[in-house]
């Protein structure tokens, strides 16, 4: 027993001095942290460039005769300059309204001062947004004349043309847009020294028209005192007729019936755009009522015929355009 004492301290000594001679642990490293990630800086996106006046014109599209006017009229650099300027801006088809050849004729170098005026007519010195325009009475323009201001409907109305966009803003100053051309009251006098029958003749576009107010024998009464408002059809409204009816109807035979017709498109009175679209119906010279609609801001007559330019004025009335031909009810 004292044998196997001696013995187990042996074990424990050698033990001792061997773990006491093995060479120390070499402590393991911890792995390295991964260095971060260093994220790009973001590019900046360049701010849109605003445009002027012109090239938001230019770049617009529904203002190709307006450029071409101010071009001929060497106002681009004007219109370019820094203002700021509020500019009421038609449309081409309010140009296109416009008596046949007039816009041709104001484009050529003799009538180069009368396009200015008309132009200048259109430009109001300063920045004149929608929320002021509503609350004034009338603007002096650069042409030194002023132009009415009226809100009725909910529609503002500068002189007679009705604003139908508003509020485009450019680098010198601001775009409204209307639906018809401003004429400064030079123009508008001389416009107004023509009758009915007289516009629809220089018009061009009312061949058809004026032949069967001949052939009814109406042109002294609609070159009358009046006031009358004539719903005109264009010479594409009387072709739409089936075939062979202009030719029956313009026969010594029909003239009746053609002379109803055509005082169907009649309605005593001077009754403007902004008073057509409050009516349901109106009653026309023949003694027989034409309803009238309002569909998407459109308006219509009888249901389906389009009143497709308005407020063509006249020293005797007004005459508003009609894409078809109004027949009374049998």
């Amino acid at each position: 027993m004292k044998r196997f004492t001696v013995f187990s301290m042996l074990l424990t000594v050698t033990a001792l001095v061997l773990a006491a001679c093995a060479p120390a642990a070499t402590p393991t490293e911890a792995p390295a942290a991964p260095e971060p990630t260093t994220m790009p800086e973001p590019t900046a996106m360049p701010e849109p460039e605003v445009m002027d006046i012109v090239d938001t014109a230019v770049a617009d599209g529904r203002f190709t005769t307006l450029v071409a006017a101010v071009t001929a009229a060497d106002l681009v650099e004007t219109l370019k300059s820094e203002g700021p300027f509020t500019v009421f801006a038609p449309t081409d088809d309010a140009f296109a309204a416009l008596p046949e050849g007039t816009v041709e004729s104001h484009l050529l170098p003799e009538n180069k001062q009368a396009l200015t005026d008309i132009l200048l007519h259109h430009v109001v010195s300063g920045n004149v947004m929608a929320a002021d325009v509503v609350n004034l009475e009338s603007a002096t323009t650069v042409l030194g004349k002023d132009v009415a201001i009226k809100v009725d409907g909910g529609k503002v109305y500068i002189n007679d043309a009705e604003v139908i966009i508003t509020d485009i803003e450019t680098s010198n100053g601001v775009i409204h847009v209307i639906d018809s051309v401003l004429l400064p009251p030079s123009e508008e006098d001389a416009m107004m020294d023509k009758t009915i029958v007289d516009i629809a003749v220089a018009d061009g576009r009312f061949n058809t028209l004026v032949a069967a107010v001949t052939a009814a024998d109406l042109v002294d009464t609609l070159n009358g005192e009046g006031p009358f408002t004539v719903f005109a059809p264009t010479d594409d409204a009387f072709a739409a007729l089936p075939e062979g009816t202009v030719e029956n109807l313009l026969l010594p035979e029909n003239k009746q019936a053609l002379t109803d017709i055509l005082l169907y498109h009649v309605v005593s009175g001077k009754v403007m755009a902004a008073d057509v679209v409050g009516l349901t119906s109106a009653p026309t010279v023949l003694g027989q009522d034409i309803t009238i609609t309002v569909k998407d801001g459109n308006v219509f007559l009888n249901d389906t015929v389009q009143v497709i330019i308005t407020d063509i004025e006249a020293s005797n009335g007004v005459i508003h355009v009609i894409d078809a031909v109004l027949l009374p009810p049998q």
